[in-house]
């Protein structure tokens, strides 16, 4: 027991004694303060990947003795060199298996209970255990999927049913951390047009009307690879290959006077390449940690709500608060509304939903309350419906009609007001 309250000398020192900043009225101090942190709060971090690994260890070091990770992944030999918890033994094991192995040896005391799944196996009973949530992931889907979860787990009458949210990610040398309370601040989906924009974009862009670098580069891998070399299989780590795809690319974009075609963006586009850099992932895992320990403790106000860091020439962040999205689908109240020529297609609709960057669609169906207008699956209400992508939106609904768009990977449906004019 001495040598715990030797590990968290430096903690009790800002747990005992209230500072300028501490929040008055809900900080305690003392015994009752320690007693929370170290066996009463309940923390899950999503995520034991480069940022998880940071996060695991800080939340240890930092007294939280109940912490919860998910991660569906196994550990490869390239996360070696900073995914810190892990050895060259534990290639092909669990990450969440490992990482909770690894700290429980390292900080006696805190428990670490490790799930090896995604995170949608688990129901809302599991998450609604938490006081915390800390997400580190790499997938945007899966943080779409849990700010929603978090959305909808909130009760009014159930103040304990709000769980915050902290979301840290990284890009290369920039990153970001965040303090979401759901359906209080701005949630996850609200910011999505502030993300890097995806790669991947529709065939009838790429085709007909490339407008970036990156459509005349997927023109280059997705249609005329396989036009030129018919059943060769493009080899993405093939350097021949890739200068081809540059090549090819480049002279479609000189074609459409689109600069920008680059070797190092050909790759990062063919091979949907992220950056990790580990010193970044330390930053941005202090920074969440951070959040977690004012949040638990009131020794301090939280972020409100979003903090950027950027690191490429020097040291800089900025801190601003996101507004909420009143046309949010997850925490907002009003429909999204557009306008569309009545001559203009279904795909033409679905193009538009594809390449907004607010919305981050990829396989959408859509519906009418009273009919379905095109379904992505099962196949044979694909096939059925699939006539109606070539269809006028005049001839399939009237103006104003409201059309549901669902999107198998979220769990979350939009609600988009058709204007014909």
């Amino acid at each position: 027991m001495a040598l715990q309250g030797d590990r968290y000398r430096h903690v009790d020192r800002v747990l005992t004694r209230t500072g300028p900043w501490a929040e008055q009225v809900s900080f305690q101090g003392g015994d009752e303060t320690k007693q929370f942190l170290r066996e009463q709060c309940k923390v899950l971090v999503i995520g034991a990947g480069g940022l998880g690994c940071e996060i695991l260890a800080n939340l240890a070091l930092l007294g939280f003795a109940d912490i919860h990770v998910i991660d569906m992944d196994t550990i490869d030999i390239s996360n070696l060199n900073r995914q810190f918890l892990f050895r060259p033994s534990d290639v092909g094991k669990s990450k969440a298996l490992c990482a909770a192995e690894f700290v429980m040896n390292r900080v006696k005391g805190c428990k670490v209970t490790p799930f090896h799944g995604k995170i949608q196996d688990k129901g809302d009973d599991h998450y609604m255990q938490f006081n915390l949530v800390i997400c580190g992931l790499d997938s945007i889907d899966a943080r779409r999927w849990m700010s929603a979860t978090l959305v909808n787990l909130v009760d009014p009458e159930v103040p304990e049913s709000l769980k915050p949210l902290i979301d840290g990610g990284t890009e290369g040398f920039k990153g970001q951390a965040r303090v979401i309370l759901p359906t209080i601040t701005s949630c996850y989906e609200c910011s999505l047009d502030m993300l890097t924009p995806p790669t991947a974009f529709p065939i009838c862009t790429i085709a007909n009307t490339p407008r970036l670098p990156e459509h005349c580069i997927e023109w280059a891998s997705i249609l005329e690879w396989p036009r030129v070399f018919k059943d060769k299989k493009l080899d993405n780590d093939d350097p021949e290959h890739i200068q081809w795809l540059f090549d090819t690319a480049r002279q479609r974009a000189e074609k459409y006077n689109i600069a920008g075609v680059t070797w190092q963006l050909t790759q990062g586009v063919v091979k949907r390449i992220i950056p990790a850099i580990a010193s970044t992932n330390a930053i941005i895992a202090a920074a969440c940690c951070n959040e977690a320990f004012k949040i638990a403790t009131s020794t301090n106000p939280y972020l409100d709500n979003y903090m950027m860091y950027t690191g490429n020439d020097s040291v800089y962040t900025y801190t601003f608060q996101h507004q909420k999205k009143p046309e949010c689908p997850v925490c907002g109240g009003e429909k999204i509304t557009v306008s569309r020529d009545p001559a203009s297609s279904l795909q033409d609709l679905i193009d538009m939903l594809l390449e907004r960057q607010d919305l981050q669609i990829r396989r959408p169906s859509l519906r009418l309350a009273s009919k379905s207008l095109y379904l992505q699956a099962p196949p044979q209400l694909e096939m059925a419906t699939r006539p109606n992508l070539e269809k006028s939106l005049g001839e399939l609904l009237e103006s104003g009609d409201v059309v549901t768009v669902t999107d198998s990977s979220l769990p979350f449906s939009l609600d988009l007001i058709v204007k014909l004019e």
